[in-house]
C-alpha cells in the first residue's frame, strides 16, 4: 500500500508561483515504476488531470497549464512536485497527488491552492 500526502499549497495573489510537493510511502514499493500525476478540483466542478510524468520521464499536461506549470520527480526522495507559475484566480482549487502502477491506484488527501489578490 502506497501512501501519497502533498504539500505546499497556500494563498497566492495573481501571478505568483508555488511549488506543490507529494511524497510516497509505503511497504515494499518502488516509487520509480509509478506514474505520477496531479489532479485539481475547483469549488463547484469535478475533479480535472492537470499533469502527469511516467516512470520513463515522459510528461504530459492539461492545455490550460501548459507553460506555467512545469511536473517532476525525484525518486531518491520518493517525491514528485508541481511546479506552478503565473497562477491565475481560475487556478483555485483542491490539488491532489495521484500514484498509479499497473491496476493499483492511490491519492493523497489534497492541498488547497488558492489564488486571490
Amino acid at each position: 500500500q502506497v501512501q501519497l500526502v502533498e504539500s505546499g499549497g497556500g494563498l497566492v495573489q495573481p501571478g505568483g508561483s508555488l511549488k506543490l510537493s507529494c511524497a510516497a510511502s509505503g511497504s515494499r514499493f518502488s516509487f520509480s515504476v509509478y506514474t505520477m500525476a496531479w489532479y485539481r478540483q475547483a469549488p463547484g466542478k469535478q475533479r480535472e488531470w492537470v499533469a502527469s510524468m511516467t516512470s520513463g520521464g515522459s510528461t504530459n499536461y492539461v492545455d490550460s497549464v501548459k507553460g506555467r506549470c512545469t511536473i517532476s520527480r525525484d525518486n531518491a526522495k520518493n517525491t514528485v512536485y508541481l511546479q506552478m507559475n503565473s497562477l491565475k484566480p481560475e487556478d483555485t482549487a483542491v490539488c491532489y497527488c495521484q500514484g498509479r502502477y499497473r491496476t493499483f491506484t492511490s491519492w493523497g488527501q489534497g492541498t488547497q491552492v488558492t489564488v486571490s489578490s
